[in-house]
């Protein structure tokens, strides 16, 4: 009898359409997949009372940990679910680590993180740091300007897909790289 050999495990940045990133959590869960989608807190007036909810900060976006065999054939069950693609035409993978950084930063939920689209962002201009103490203790990004905005913030990018970036971080707390 033959071993089956097992793929590795890759980080695959996704689209599942029509704002279906959370139905395509929970489906990947029944299979045993792990999946990542960046919440936020939202404020809404339901009712007329003020709820506030915990929503995906970019819809349609999930990132999902597979192999890639498995990973297609779920995704033949799952039609809304697409690959996202570079220009090039290849599929956008994400390093494990990268993914742990940005995962380790919008999981704390700040309400001051703020959201881009790579395009939006010049991040080769920036300074590398690694920032020391707080909620992103041990976490590197890069210090830059932002528009709208009077001090430099620090950003953690998922190249090509999308960039956070954090308000909360004390001088002091930042090691230059």
């Amino acid at each position: 009898m033959e071993s089956e050999q097992k793929e590795e495990l890759i980080w695959f940045a996704m689209r599942a359409t029509y704002r279906r990133e959370m139905i395509a959590k929970r489906a990947l869960e029944t299979h045993g997949v792990e999946s990542f989608v960046p919440m936020r807190y939202e404020l809404k007036i339901e009712g007329g009372r003020r709820k506030r909810r915990l929503v995906p900060a970019i819809h349609n976006l999930i990132f999902v940990h597979a192999e890639p065999k498995q990973l297609q054939a779920i995704k033949t069950r799952l039609s809304y679910l697409q690959y996202m693609i570079r220009k090039g035409g290849e599929k956008i993978l994400v390093p494990d680590a990268d993914m742990r950084r940005f995962m380790a930063v919008t999981e704390s939920l700040d309400e001051e993180l703020t959201y881009y689209n790579p395009e939006e962002l010049h991040l080769e201009k920036g300074q590398r740091v690694k920032i020391h103490g707080g909620p992103c203790d041990g976490q590197e990004g890069v210090l830059v300007k932002l528009p709208g905005f009077r001090s430099r913030r620090v950003v953690v990018e998922i190249e090509g897909v999308m960039a956070v970036a954090l308000a909360s971080v004390k001088p002091e707390q930042l090691e230059m790289l």
